[in-house]
């Protein structure tokens, strides 16, 4: 039965414009497996907390936008991290593509390929890549997990058609050395579905999150990233 599978979600944002082409309804997933010292949505980590919806719940509150998203945008399920409710997306995206609405994920990809995994993506538009961090050790100690199963998230979205948007935050000191830029753009080179490459300057503004929440913010010595960082990091990744 339809609603047997619920999602946890965080909150919505009904006319986004940063995650996706076009006007988007982006659903902010909560719960998320990693730890990046930078995450401006620490509050979005615990996995069984937010409100618990049904998809044919949310496809009532979508279908309130649907002229504004058809037929140019389309629904971005975001996080936290979204593919920790793999069962739940399978129900939601299924009725999305059924009503003819481009659908799109942002995921760290940090998971294995199981079938549930290959079948959500099978009814997956797009995929906002967030590279972590093209180093292993680096990513380790950034995120806590190794980067080796994105990495081979992102090839087999390659092999099988499915349309990138390559994400990686820039951030002064940790992300941005030139020797990494390099080697990330020569991974980028070998997928054949990218579309686009968004870099992100660091900024600390999710900071307070983390001191309501009783934690230490890990990041507190690194500086924001400013426009020169992504000029620099651009020119290095052969973006202009």
């Amino acid at each position: 039965m339809d609603n047997k599978i619920l999602g946890n979600i965080h909150s919505f944002e009904s006319f986004g414009t940063v995650d996706g082409p076009g006007v988007r309804f982006v659903i902010f997933m909560q719960g998320c497996s990693l730890s990046c010292k930078y995450c401006h949505n620490r509050d979005t980590w615990e996995l069984n907390q937010g409100t618990k919806y049904s998809a044919d719940e949310l496809i009532d509150t979508i279908l309130k936008y649907k002229n504004y998203i058809l037929p140019t945008g389309g629904v971005t399920a975001t996080g936290g991290e979204p593919l920790l409710q793999v069962k739940f997306l399978i129900e939601l995206f299924s009725k999305l593509k059924a009503l003819g609405i481009h659908t799109a994920i942002d995921t760290s990809g940090m998971f294995d390929l199981t079938e549930d995994i290959k079948h959500l993506l099978s009814l997956t538009d797009l995929v906002l890549l967030d590279i972590k961090h093209i180093d292993d050790e680096k990513c380790k100690k950034l995120v806590g997990h190794s980067n080796i199963k994105e990495l081979q998230f992102a090839k087999y979205l390659s092999d099988n058609n499915i349309h990138i948007w390559i994400r990686q935050v820039i951030i002064p000191g940790i992300t941005d050395d030139e020797a990494d830029l390099k080697k990330l753009k020569e991974f980028i080179s070998t997928l054949k579905t990218v579309e686009k490459i968004e870099l992100s300057p660091y900024h600390n503004m999710g900071k307070y999150k983390w001191i309501n929440l009783g934690l230490k913010y890990e990041l507190e010595n690194v500086r924001t990233a400013n426009d020169s960082d992504i000029e620099r990091a651009k020119k290095i990744l052969g973006m202009l």
